[in-house]
């Protein structure tokens, strides 16, 4: 019977893990003018649940993130970066 519990128990595991994937998208950070923005913008980011990685690139006013899509949107990334001041938009979607 353990041994079927513990079957069981690793194709839930596996089950659930694939479910959830990593996605990475980049967004438009039009203003962003100094360069002290990008810290708060990563700040924000890296606040949001499920944000695994930020990278903001002050001279291209892009952010890419990549985040799990089971807890993380790209409406939440803009939120969060609009509730800090700085408004974005998705300007490229990656994986």
């Amino acid at each position: 019977m353990k041994k079927q519990q513990f079957a069981l128990l690793a194709l839930a595991m596996f089950a659930a893990s694939s479910w959830a994937s990593s996605r990475t998208v980049t967004l438009s950070v039009p203003t962003m003018d100094c360069p002290v923005c990008p810290i708060t913008v990563k700040k924000a980011l890296n606040k949001v649940p499920g944000v695994l990685d930020a990278k903001v690139d002050f001279p291209k006013r892009e952010a890419t993130v990549t985040f799990d899509d089971a807890k993380a949107s790209v409406d939440a990334l803009a939120k969060a970066t609009g509730d800090a001041g700085y408004p974005s938009t998705l300007a490229r979607n990656g994986k």
